[in-house]
């Protein structure tokens, strides 16, 4: 600042003074002086609500600017995002696919073992059969209600029946091969291991996505590391890691090798990597959890490029279609994902490899298939739904899929003691389903709901062989008998059953995410 002395004051003062004078010298002069004043006012106010005028538009134009700006950032991150993605067509090769349950979601994920973009040959360089195949296989099941998702782990070494030529619709897996299931991702990539698992499971596979080695790495990276448990120090040369006992935190490059390892922990063997596999997935959700993913922009973009980078998906599953669904299990708490492995056994061509247990496995599937409890989980009693459908404005075919003798005549007494029509179908069993499943028309959900509030825990599946008020009814291993509907007509009581259901098969082995990792 400059300093100014006493003669500069006294003239500052001076010019103050001179302009009031000068100002009540002009007023004393007469009216038009006056009134000259006034429109010197006048005009001073005009000019300065002006110059507010252009700040406030100024004020609005930065504003929608920034607006603007922040809208185009957003839809640059989603293409950016999207156009990470490589795409496949998964339901290339096949002819019918089975259907889906109304809002249940079922998503393969696929592990590549291809080295591209690592940057390293320290994992070598490929395959033995010339090209990526699948290292870790996961179904993930969304329940209708998102109060539940199970993943399930398939064992690479599993010994199925697969299409023979899986880019032939006409070739499908009844009259195809037994083939290893790593074999299905080598020979067709994802539409192969899809139309295989459908084929074998008649489960709708909605979307897939394929991480390979390096998005693998860079996601555990973009969580920041992610925490193991080593129960003694491991040291293996084939998945270059060198790591000590105890509970520790893994970076990307190390996890890679922590859950490829076979020869330093256990027998060596898939099952047991399978397992290890699936605490480090806990462990990564619990990671998210606690650093709260959806609620940090820049963590989650960091996460979304590191995933989308390294990731072949089908054509519906985009960055928006990812969003909504992690939006629709949000308040999904980790003890409500489950991690399971489909049950096996030896197969006895080659003792390195497995089969599937038939009874086992197949009651895994048909929980999944009818978005039910996993076998020997029970049922758990939603809240009861709103009917907006009568009774007498529904017909009810009553499937018996249990073997036993009676049990569909049952069923069917019980819901027409309370105003539904009823008859028996004339549909061969076959001891797939578990629970009840009541199947209704496209688009029909409300005769549906008016049905299963009979049944607690019922699954909704649509059919297009159904016109609107027609429903069937297939009752399943551990169904429990009709309860009353809250809408029911008639004051009748139901007439006691005589026969039951057989119960569930037993329950398969389990881990929820929210064990503790070291437990």
């Amino acid at each position: 600042m400059t300093d100014t002395g006493p003669h500069e004051h006294e003239t500052r003062a001076h010019r103050r003074f001179a302009s009031r004078s000068g100002t009540r010298a002009s007023t004393a002069a007469g009216g038009g002086q006056e009134r000259g004043g006034d429109g010197t006012r006048v005009a001073l106010r005009e000019r300065r609500d002006r110059r507010r005028a252009v700040r406030r538009r100024r004020v609005l134009k930065g504003t929608g600017v920034v607006a603007a700006l922040g809208v185009a950032a957003g839809v640059g991150v989603a293409a950016h995002l999207n156009g990470n993605i490589s795409r496949v067509d998964i339901a290339h090769g096949s002819g019918a696919r089975p259907d889906g349950i109304d809002g249940a979601l079922n998503i393969l994920l696929i592990g590549s073992d291809t080295r591209e973009g690592l940057g390293t040959s320290e994992y070598g360089v490929g395959t033995a059969e010339g090209g990526p195949r699948s290292d870790t296989n996961l179904l993930v099941h969304i329940a209708a209600d998102r109060e539940a998702a199970y993943v399930v782990s398939i064992p690479r070494d599993s010994m199925t029946m697969a299409p023979t030529d899986c880019t032939d619709p006409a070739s499908t897996v009844s009259n195809g091969e037994i083939r290893r299931w790593n074999d299905n991702f080598n020979r067709g990539g994802p539409a192969c291991t899809v139309k295989t698992l459908e084929g074998l499971t008649g489960i709708y596979i909605d979307h897939v996505a394929v991480i390979d080695f390096s998005g693998f790495q860079s996601m555990v990276d973009g969580l920041g590391g992610v925490d193991v448990c080593l129960p003694k120090a491991v040291s293996d040369e084939d998945a270059q890691i060198e790591l000590p006992a105890g509970r520790q935190r893994l970076d990307g490059k190390e996890a890679l090798g922590y859950v490829r390892m076979r020869k330093s922990l256990g027998d060596g063997s898939d099952l047991q990597r399978i397992d290890r596999q699936q605490a480090f997935m806990s462990s990564m959700a619990q990671e998210a959890t606690k650093s709260s993913l959806l609620l940090r922009p820049d963590r989650l973009y960091r996460f979304l490029d590191a995933a989308t980078q390294s990731m072949t998906a089908d054509d519906d599953l985009g960055l928006r279609r990812m969003m909504s669904i992690a939006t629709s299990l949000k308040g999904l708490g980790t003890e409500r994902l489950v991690f399971v492995t489909v049950p096996t056994e030896p197969y006895l061509p080659d003792t390195n490899r497995v089969q599937w247990k038939s009874e086992a496995a197949n009651a895994l599937w048909a929980a999944i298939r009818d978005d039910g409890p996993l076998p020997g989980q029970g049922k758990q009693r939603p809240k009861a739904p709103e009917l907006t459908v009568r009774p007498s404005a529904v017909t009810v075919s009553v499937v018996n899929d249990t073997g036993v003798s009676g049990l569909a005549g049952q069923e069917s007494q019980a819901l027409a003691a309370q105003g539904f029509t009823t008859t028996v179908a004339d549909i061969a069993s076959t001891s797939s389903v578990t629970g009840v499943v009541v199947h209704h028309a496209e688009g029909d959900t409300e005769s549906a709901r008016t049905v299963a509030a009979a049944y607690p825990g019922a699954k909704l599946k649509a059919d297009a062989t159904l016109t609107k008020g027609d429903v069937r009814l297939v009752i399943g291993m551990g169904a429990d008998p009709a309860g009353e509907v809250p809408n029911r007509e008639g004051t009748e009581p139901l007439p006691s059953p005589s026969v039951t259901a057989p119960p569930a098969p037993t329950e398969v082995a389990s881990r929820t995410a929210d064990e503790d990792i070291c437990g």
